[in-house]
C-alpha cells in the first residue's frame, strides 16, 4: 500500500511540476523576446530590403578598385539580432573600425522574407545560408571570393572578442 501512495505522490508531483513549467515556460520566452526587441531598437537598422544588391555591389566593386581596398558583405537582417550586434560593434570598437575604413569597403546583404536576394547569395556564397546569419563574403577589388565565413566562431558572450575579428578581416588582407 505505501508503494502504491509513494508511486501516486510522484505521479502527482511530475504532473504538477510539468503544469507548472508548462505554464512558466511561455512567459520566460515572451519575456525573452520582448527584451531582445528592445534591444533591437538600440540599434541602427542597416539593412536594406528595397535595395539593389547586385548593383550595390557592382558600384563598390569600382570604388574598391580605384581604393586599393576589398569589400566585406554581411549578410543578414534587421530581424536578426546578432547582425545587428555585429554592426553596432565594428562601428564602436576602435582598432576594428579603423582596420575596415583603411583596408575594405563594407556591405550589408539583406536577407528576409521581403528580399531573399537569392541570386546573389547564389552568386557569392550558395552554401552561406548554413552557417547562419550573420556571415561574410570577402571580395577582392575584382569581385573574386575570397572567404566565407560564420560569425559564430567570433562571439563572445552576447557580443564579439575583437581579436578573433581583427585576425578573420586580417586574413584577408
Amino acid at each position: 500500500m505505501f508503494r502504491f501512495l509513494k508511486r501516486s505522490m510522484m505521479t502527482k508531483t511530475i504532473k504538477t511540476g510539468l503544469l507548472l513549467w508548462g505554464l512558466f515556460l511561455p512567459s520566460v520566452m515572451l519575456w525573452a523576446q520582448e527584451k531582445q526587441s528592445l534591444e533591437k531598437e538600440t540599434f541602427e537598422q542597416p539593412y536594406s530590403p528595397e535595395a539593389n544588391a547586385q548593383q550595390d555591389i557592382d558600384s563598390l566593386l569600382l570604388k574598391a578598385q580605384k581604393e586599393n581596398k576589398k569589400l566585406i558583405i554581411q549578410a543578414g537582417g534587421n530581424w536578426c539580432i546578432w547582425c545587428l550586434r555585429f554592426n553596432h560593434y565594428i562601428q564602436h570598437t576602435a582598432a576594428v573600425k579603423k582596420l575596415l575604413d583603411d583596408n575594405f569597403l563594407y556591405y550589408h546583404l539583406n536577407y528576409s522574407k521581403e528580399n531573399k536576394n537569392e541570386e546573389v547569395f547564389h552568386k557569392f556564397a550558395p552554401e552561406g545560408g548554413k552557417l547562419g546569419y550573420p556571415f561574410f563574403i570577402a571580395l577582392d577589388s575584382k569581385g573574386k571570393v575570397i572567404s566565407v565565413h560564420d560569425s559564430g566562431s567570433l562571439e563572445s558572450g552576447k557580443g564579439y572578442d575583437e581579436k578573433k575579428v581583427l585576425d578573420l578581416f586580417n586574413s584577408w588582407l
